[in-house]
């Protein structure tokens, strides 16, 4: 509510005699008044005014500071010819962003933007040249026994989720660019999914240079474990094959030592529309006959947001 003084102001100025205006004729006909009006915040700005009919209906429109009405009929009801010109006009824009983004995307995976299957990620990671710390971490879990057991497994889909993306993305991810690489995160994480996106085992090397106390993994880092290994999990099950966290609880049972293998299981517990909620932990990597140390344990519920129809994945 405008103070007193205020008020009186703007009532001395709308009565205060005015000098003529200027006016010329628009295509459409109608007069157009053009003056420089003084914003509630002092600033002057030119506007354009439509007349339409004597000055008072413009007072008594109901419109104030100077805001442009846009009837062509006195007494014409809200919402009327501009009311849905204005929806119209909504609606063609959310259509043609719509449009837009899927047609961006078909656009990038042409230009080799797009996201790697699943048989095409692990073609794509070479030992070759690696340095001496990759070569043997990456020896070291392909000869496990475990995975000797996963790959066993008709039901599971071997795959590393971090090499699914384009290098343009990647060298930009945190986990797939910024943390990779000797003393770090060496070798990319190895995945395995269900179908349906029903459960995910994923074994990684964490080292020595990703502490938070001196020998002991950081927290955060495994919590970003934890929300990208679960959100890995369900992502068959949610409409879009992709999902945004929505929620992340963890519980820290026991310190993490660094120089370490680690496996992430998970399991998706319930779906429900665009929602999933998912369970898992992150343990020691155990030989055979060895009960696993279980270090980390979190729930989480992803939603898979509706722009992601267009995205084609």
């Amino acid at each position: 509510m405008f103070s007193q003084p205020y008020r009186c102001m703007r009532s001395a100025r709308r009565f205060a005699p005015q000098s003529q205006p200027a006016f010329r004729i628009s295509p459409a006909g109608q007069r157009q008044q053009f003056r420089r009006r003084s914003t509630t915040h002092g600033v002057a700005a030119a506007e354009g005014v439509h007349e339409v009919g004597h000055q008072a209906n413009r007072s008594n429109s109901g419109t104030s500071h100077g805001q442009a009405t846009d009837g062509t009929k006195t007494g014409a009801s809200p919402g009327g010819d501009g009311f849905r010109r204005g929806i119209s006009f909504a609606l063609a824009g959310l259509a043609f962003s719509g449009l837009g983004a899927a047609v961006a995307w078909k656009t990038m995976t042409a230009n080799g933007l797009g996201f790697y299957s699943d048989v095409e990620s692990l073609r794509r990671f070479s030992v070759a040249e690696a340095h001496d710390e990759i070569r043997r971490v990456h020896d070291f879990i392909d000869s496990h026994p475990l995975v000797a057991e996963l790959r066993s497994r008709p039901e599971l889909t071997e795959s590393r989720p971090h090499l699914k993306m384009p290098a343009q993305y990647r060298e930009r991810s945190l986990t797939g660019g910024a943390l990779v690489g000797p003393g770090k995160v060496p070798v990319p994480a190895s995945t395995w999914t269900e179908s349906g996106g029903k459960s995910l085992i994923s074994i990684v090397y964490v080292g020595d240079d990703l502490c938070g106390h001196p020998g002991i993994i950081h927290g955060g880092f495994l919590a970003t474990l934890l929300d990208e290994g679960l959100a890995w999990c369900c992502f068959d099950a949610l409409p879009y094959k992709i999902g945004v966290t929505a929620a992340l609880n963890i519980n820290y049972r026991k310190p993490a030592p660094a120089g370490n293998y680690l496996v992430l299981r998970a399991q998706t517990t319930k779906v429900d529309g665009r929602k999933a909620w998912v369970k898992g932990h992150i343990e020691l990597l155990a030989e055979p006959g060895e009960e696993p140390t279980i270090l980390t344990e979190a729930e989480a519920l992803y939603v898979s947001p509706k722009y992601a129809s267009v995205s084609g994945r």
